[in-house]
């Protein structure tokens, strides 16, 4: 039995600005090594506690919030030990080279002077950075400015990952740079939270996801959790050899199938995977004598959930 805490622990989240309420007694809870993904529309609560988790929001009602079983309004300096904060903003020390902006952050983190440049040429390394090194961070791209705050987060080597929107303004190639880092991240054991809006790439990263919207959680839990409990339905694109000879009647009347579109050159069925597997619709059909050709599911979307759940309101 696992009796160790969740990374992070959450029970009854409050976080008001006057008679504003950002955030109202939302909880959750990650176990360790999982990556969050924290879904909303702008203005439904997830930089206020994410805020809240960094120990940078003093102002909030809970029952408990806790990093690694520490409370972080009773112990914020240890919860800071333990925590890499990265804002949706890059910062104000661009007048330094890249080394001097990590050597500085090394120093803040109390790094031995001693370490400080092997643990600096480790992190440029993980975040392909290591050319830069001697470059001015005011001369880096938007990607590269990204990737050098995700190395000033790692010197300490923390527990959990604090990022929101990480992937914010770049374009095409450099969100797939920092979403091939945080993969790497992620297969080192690194609990982290994402707070994003492109739903697509946190649906490739993610273990778990929590939609807010206007303060409370819509819903939280696996992806496939989710997509079952949406009953939303999947495109499995199906190519049969030869005559059909009654096939799609066949396939219309197991049970989790919802519909068979013929098309050009195969069969479109749309799948309710609370009722049917895809595993156990390929066997189905193959008992049929039909012979399969192709097989292939589409993958289910993020977008699709959160339209879904979602209504477009903030707090």
């Amino acid at each position: 039995m696992n009796t160790q805490p969740p990374m992070v622990e959450v029970k009854n989240l409050w976080v008001r600005y006057g008679k504003y309420e950002a955030v109202k007694g939302i909880s959750f809870s990650i176990p360790k090594g999982e990556v969050f993904g924290f879904i909303g529309p702008n203005g439904a609560g997830k930089s206020s506690t994410i805020k809240v988790l960094a120990t940078l929001q003093r102002d909030f009602e809970c029952d408990s919030v806790k990093i690694n079983g520490i409370s972080v309004n009773k112990a914020p300096h240890l919860i800071r030990e333990m925590i890499g904060y990265m804002p949706d903003f890059f910062g104000v020390y661009e007048d330094l080279t890249a080394r001097e902006y990590l050597h500085f952050f090394a120093a803040a983190y109390r790094i031995n002077k001693s370490r400080r440049k092997v643990i600096v040429d480790d992190v440029l390394q993980l975040t392909d950075l290591t050319e830069k090194i001697d470059a001015p961070v005011d001369s880096l791209s938007r990607g590269m400015k990204q990737r050098l705050a995700l190395a000033r987060v790692l010197l300490h080597d923390p527990d959990l990952l604090l990022l929101d929107e990480p992937a914010s303004g770049l374009d095409p190639r450099a969100r797939i740079e920092v979403r091939e880092l945080l993969v790497a991240l992620k297969e080192m054991g690194k609990t982290i939270i994402i707070s994003s809006h492109i739903l697509h790439e946190l649906s490739q990263l993610c273990t778990s996801i929590g939609i807010i919207e206007a303060g409370q959680f819509v819903t939280q839990g696996s992806l496939d959790h989710i997509y079952k409990r949406l009953e939303l339905s999947r495109i499995i694109h199906v190519q049969i050899v030869g005559e059909l000879n009654g096939v799609c009647q066949k396939i219309e009347s197991m049970n989790g199938v919802k519909s068979v579109n013929v098309q050009a050159d195969r069969l479109a069925i749309q799948l309710l995977e609370d009722q049917l597997a895809v595993e156990d619709l390929h066997t189905q059909i193959a008992a049929t004598g039909a012979k399969i050709r192709m097989f292939q599911a589409e993958a289910m979307d993020m977008e699709t959930v959160f339209m879904k759940l979602t209504e477009g309101k903030t707090a």
